[in-house]
Parts: C-alpha cells; structure tokens; sequence
C-alpha cells in the first residue's frame, strides 16, 4: 500500500534538485546551531524559536508576518519547498504543518532527516544561500488542520480521538515536559483524559525514514487512533512532536479529519478547571 499523497521526496531527488531555481530547499532543526556546521547546499535555514515563533505571543507568526518571512528569504508562491532537519524531521514536520496552514500546498518533506543525508556521506556547505526577495502571499489559515483548546475539551464527550505523541514518561505524569525543555513546562503533568499513547518517533524508521503505509496504518488501528473512522486531534508539548504525527496521519494516511493541537500540554497543563489524567 503506498502513501496516501506525494509528498516525500527521497536524497537521491533532493541531490538532483540542487541547481533547480524554482525549488527552496529549507532546514530546519531542533538544534539551529547545526546548520552554521554544514547544511545541504543552498539550503535556507530557520531558527524555529527566532525565526518562526512570535517575539512576544506564545503562539508561531501571523499570516503577513509569515509571507514576508518567506519573501525576504527568496521564497515564492511558486516554488517547490522541500523541508528537512535534524532529529527525524520533527521541526521540519512541524514547518511543513505551518506552510499547509497558510495555504501553500507545493511543500515536500525529505524521507529521512539530515542525519540520513549526511551517513550517506552526501555533499554539504557552510555557505549562507543568496536569493532575491520574493512575493509571497498567504491564506489567513485553514482551520481545519488546526485545534484549539476549546475544541480539545469538546472532546471529552463528543467522541474525538486523542493521541498523544510525547515520551510515555510525560504521558505518564512522571516528567512534567522532556528533558532540556523544563522552562516550557506546565505546573501539572498527566496527558488529556481518554488520549492514547503513541510516541511520534514510532512513526519512523532506524534512519529516520517513515515506516510504510500499511505498518503506519496498523500502528495508529491497533492503538485505537484510527477507531472507527472518528476526527483525530494530535497534541504534545507545544506542537511540533505532535505536527509530525499529523503530518504521518493526514498526509501519508490521507485521513482528512485531523487537527494539531499546537497549544498542547504546555497550554493545558497550565489551564484551571480541565481534567487530567496520570498514569504514575
């Protein structure tokens, strides 16, 4: 069985790509000093915290902000964005999420992250790419990728299925956030009453590439993800874990009715008045 859309692309396409002017090749990692250390040649690279997020919201750049982000940086309406980084493409799944939300859809995601690029002894640079600025226009959101936390609680009696995508330590309540993000932490641990439990690296291979169609499908069946055919909203910490189980569900499962939660435990486990659960 294979993907449910085209939106992988392998190293061998990216290494043939590197001279093709209307493909952006964009890296972005969990650690965003590894792109000062050598990159794909002709990569753009995005800091996600500096480049990404709002300076002063908790929340990731309004839709202007984000057009003008991606035109100074030589990015079109017209290109190909073909997304990667380090720790199995999690922050790369999570941008890939924030390009689908504002309305661009010619975006791939590279079948393995930037360590499989490098193992395959694959050429990289140090060299910051130069392109002119660009014109790109954006949506002001689709809101049928994204949740909210009002939402999220609806689903306590309507029949959503949860999944939580973090380590079964924070799932448990035993960890109130992973370790060397305890600033971003909430004051509760536990996870949503009635979510599963599905760590978003279970989505991928020993290279970081994706498990296939048919084992994908059978993990999120078995763990009741994709239970009789009920919407999804995925969560985490502050949702990039949980972007890429979207992005494995929605895009690689064709499964229309999934939402990230981006708010995540951060936002809930700091909320008064919602329930939670703990397995400690």
């Amino acid at each position: 069985m294979s993907y449910a859309k085209d939106v992988l692309v392998e190293t061998d396409w990216v290494a043939d790509h590197l001279g093709d002017d209307s493909v952006r090749i964009v890296e972005v990692d969990e650690n965003p000093a590894l792109y000062a250390e050598g990159h794909i040649p002709g990569a753009i690279g995005f800091d996600w915290r500096e480049d990404l997020q709002d300076p002063v919201r908790r929340d990731f750049l309004g839709a202007e902000d984000f057009g003008e982000l991606m035109g100074s940086r030589g990015i079109s309406n017209d290109d190909t964005v073909v997304l990667y980084g380090d720790r199995n493409n999690w922050f790369a799944a999570y941008t890939y999420w924030y390009f689908r939300y504002y309305g661009h859809d010619n975006v791939r995601l590279v079948n393995g992250p930037r360590e499989k690029w490098i193992a395959e002894g694959r050429e990289t640079s140090t060299e910051l790419p130069s392109h002119d600025a660009a014109s790109f226009e954006t949506s002001e959101g689709d809101e049928a990728i994204r949740a909210y936390r009002d939402e999220v609680e609806a689903t306590l009696d309507n029949g959503t299925h949860l999944v939580d995508v973090r380590s079964p330590q924070e799932f448990s309540g035993e960890l109130i956030a992973m370790p060397g993000y305890e600033q971003e932490g909430a004051q509760r641990g536990g996870h949503i009453p009635g979510a599963a439990s599905v760590p978003w690296a279970q989505a991928v291979n020993e290279d970081g590439t994706f498990k296939s169609a048919d084992e994908l499908r059978q993990l999120y069946t078995e763990k009741g993800v994709l239970a009789e055919g009920e919407p999804v909203i995925s969560y985490c910490r502050i949702g990039e874990r949980s972007a890429h189980t979207w992005f494995v569900l929605h895009e690689l499962l064709g499964k229309d009715d999934v939402k990230n939660y981006d708010g995540s435990w951060t936002e809930w486990g700091n909320m008064v008045g919602v329930p939670i659960e703990k397995s400690v």
